[in-house]
């Protein structure tokens, strides 16, 4: 940020004291953060004698264009910069952009070494565990087990927080989505691990006692191959990562096709939307095969289905008469065939949705009593072979039942996270039921034996979990689906047309036709850019609890819902829904407007009227905007008028909060700083001693998997051993 300022000044930049004097605050601060950041490189080398030449190097290089950069920028104690022998930036701007290519190449290079050391340290950590599982896996007396457990343990922890920091570090979300997939598998199998061989070194003959351990081992093992297939990006044999496609995702694409024929006729063939649609219908037989979907779904399916067929059929026709004659009719039949072509998929997207969450939600019902679980365990104890055997079909039948649920609802998550979570959830239940059944029927074989029973409870409680954690994946995709994101929002205001305001009892509640979506479409395509900015910016805020991010948020969220409104889509249904929204939205640019009034006591006296002036801006923009939501209009011109007048307004407001988030966060951090001095580095050790300890805080205590409790079982080991 600070070399993209000093590259971008002004040639004939007004040279006051201040102005200098800035230049070469900037220097020293890019200076002083490259010597910072360049110790912590040496240190590292010294630590890693392997890539110690290469490090050294490239942190040689980045000090040297830093300090270069530092000459070039100071000016400050210049009266007349350009007549002076001294070379400065303003002297030679060539030298500036010389030194700041070389210095990014350097820092760059730094980086990517001390991710291969990353890389490697976790894959060192991952290898240990492995040799250590296979010792476990051959003990053949409790002593010699306890003492290995104690030792696979440790570098469990050790695992969990390499793992940990690389997760956060992590900027794909499928990645991270696959990494906490993975983790969470490695939290619940230690414990599954210890139980499962506790119980098979107890009764060594007892096959079901054998099948159940060696299952926590496959697991364990498939979990610590995808954490490093992650970790190096690559895949087994070179083998490409083949996603199963969801229908909302090829819904999403295919509109996208459709929707892309507005700006250009000859960029896909008709046979290419086809296929497509092709690909979508053969998906939605996922659903009208399943024993699971109701009758009413699957006819309604298999309507829009045959629909969105002769849609495409119409659209097709149109494009091609259009390809050969641009009229002006042909191509607002285009328009309307787009239109009505979306308007099917979104039903079809609407329907696959609603049947999918429906079954879930009656199947979550259903088994939240754990029956069938508490039913094993009794007759388990019991030595009941026969009810067990029977209990263990229901179980089976659950299962299947709860699979199925996964992979409709993978269709339907919305994003790619929630579809890896929706796969893991499936795997999870494929995997622990067969474990549950083997720990129940060695159970039954041994029923007076504690080993046992603990083990069927800690399966038990495995699947327990799992259903418990659909509810909250039920409620995500629920969300993201209704225009909520459920990923980083902090509300959606749900408007109640008539209850806030006199003037919207006289709007007669309608909805935009297919010809006024076509209108406003861009501008709505404009307000959904900026929200995708908005968040962007609100991420690279260190406090996310900060009050200006989360107005920023809150704002972001209703924008969003009013870009879906313009598709027909989320939860503002009508245009007094919008109308309702818009005023909402203002009043929470007024707050936003509050909190930057707050915010400018922080900051240095030169920045403070800056923030001041937006901090007016925003309220000018916001009163307009409530004004215009809130005047009452008749007839559909008028109303439509409103309607575009508001999204317009909305979209400045969104597009000044894009300026502002940036602005204060800078400001921010450079009072942090210290005006840009920024601190001495602490040694590298220390540093990550630090970052590893740092546990206490409630996100690290989520991305630490079991590391604490797994701690304490390791220091209590010594119990299992007394008995």
């Amino acid at each position: 940020s600070q070399i993209t300022t000093l590259i971008n000044h002004k040639d004939k930049l007004k040279r006051s004291d201040k102005t200098l004097q800035a230049i070469q605050r900037v220097g020293q601060a890019v200076n002083l953060a490259v010597g910072r950041f360049v110790t912590v490189g040496e240190a590292i080398a010294n630590e890693n004698h392997e890539l110690k030449e290469e490090m050294s190097v490239a942190c040689i290089e980045a000090r040297r264009a830093g300090e270069t950069i530092a000459q070039l920028t100071d000016v400050a104690s210049l009266d007349h910069p350009e007549s002076d022998s001294h070379i400065t930036i303003f002297t030679d701007r060539t030298g500036v952009v010389k030194a700041a290519r070389l210095l990014l190449s350097s820092v760059t290079k730094v980086l990517v070494l001390a991710d291969r050391i990353v890389i490697k340290q976790i894959i060192t950590s991952r290898n240990k565990v492995l040799a250590t599982m296979d010792q476990l896996e051959k003990v053949s007396s409790f002593q010699e087990f306890v003492q290995i457990f104690s030792q696979f343990g440790n570098e469990m922890v050790e695992f969990a927080h390499l793992t940990g920091d690389r997760q956060n570090d992590l900027k794909d979300e499928k990645k991270k989505a696959r990494m906490a997939a993975s983790r969470a598998v490695l939290e619940k199998c230690t414990m599954m691990l210890l139980t499962a061989s506790k119980t098979c070194l107890r009764h060594p003959d007892c096959e079901s006692a054998r099948i159940n351990k060696d299952g926590v081992f496959h697991r364990m093992r498939l979990a610590l191959e995808q954490v490093i297939e992650i970790v190096t990006d690559s895949r087994p044999n070179g083998e490409n990562e083949m996603a199963p496609i969801s229908i909302y995702s090829g819904i999403k694409e295919f509109k996208n096709k459709v929707e892309g024929l507005r700006e250009n006729l000859y960029f896909l063939s008709k046979e290419n939307l086809s296929t497509m649609l092709e690909v979508i219908l053969e998906h939605t037989e996922d659903f009208t095969d399943s024993a699971y979907t109701s009758h009413e779904h699957r006819e309604h399916i298999l309507e829009l289905s045959k629909q969105a067929k002769m849609e495409l059929e119409q659209l097709l026709s149109v494009w091609m008469q259009a390809q050969n004659q641009k009229t002006k009719d042909l191509m607002e039949d285009l328009e309307v065939a787009i239109l009505k072509t979306c308007q099917c998929m979104n039903e079809l997207k609407r329907e696959v949705h609603s049947a999918a969450t429906s079954l879930a939600a009656d199947l979550l019902k259903y088994h939240m009593d754990h029956m069938v679980l508490k039913a094993l365990k009794i007759t388990g104890v019991e030595g009941n072979l026969e009810a067990v055997a029977e209990y263990t079909c229901k179980l089976s039948e659950q299962k299947e039942q709860l699979v199925e649920m996964c992979r409709l609802l993978r269709h339907v998550s919305g994003t790619e996270p929630l579809e890896i979570t929706c796969i893991h959830a499936e795997d999870t239940f494929q995997v622990t039921g067969p474990q549950i059944i083997s720990a129940a029927e060695t159970l039954a074989l041994h029923p007076s034996s504690k080993i046992a029973k603990e083990n069927l409870e800690v399966f038990c409680e495995a699947w327990e979990s799992q259903l418990s954690d659909m509810s909250t994946l039920l409620r995500e995709i629920n969300d993201v689906f209704e225009g909520r994101r459920g990923e980083k929002r902090v509300y959606l205001s749900l408007p109640r047309p008539g209850k806030h305001n006199a003037n919207l009892k006289a709007l007669k509640p309608v909805k935009l036709d297919t010809e006024e979506q076509a209108k406003i479409a861009k501008l709505g395509l404009e307000l959904h850019l900026l929200t995708s900015d908005v968040d962007s910016e609100t991420e690279k805020w260190e406090d996310q609890e900060n009050e200006i991010v989360q107005h920023g948020q809150g704002m972001s969220s209703m924008a969003y819902s009013m870009y879906l409104f313009t598709r027909g889509e989320g939860l503002l249904k009508t245009t007094q829904d919008l109308f309702h929204q818009a005023e909402i939205f203002a009043a929470e640019g007024t707050k936003l407007a509050s909190a930057l009034h707050a915010f400018s006591d922080q900051v240095p006296d030169d920045d403070k009227p800056l923030i001041l002036l937006e901090a007016e801006k925003m309220i000018s923009m916001c009163k307009q905007l409530q004004i215009t939501a809130k005047a009452s209009v008749q007839g559909k011109s008028a109303t439509f008028t409103k309607v575009d007048a508001c999204i317009l307004k909305t979209r400045n407001v969104m597009t000044l909060l894009c300026q502002l988030l940036p602005l204060c966060c800078k400001l921010l951090r450079k009072n942090k700083a210290g005006n840009g001095c920024l601190k001495p580095a602490p040694p590298w050790r220390e540093d990550r001693i630090q970052t590893g300890t740092s546990a206490h805080t409630p996100e690290r205590r989520a991305e630490t998997f079991g590391i604490k409790s797994l701690e304490n079982h390791v220091t209590n080991m010594t119990f299992l051993e007394s008995k």
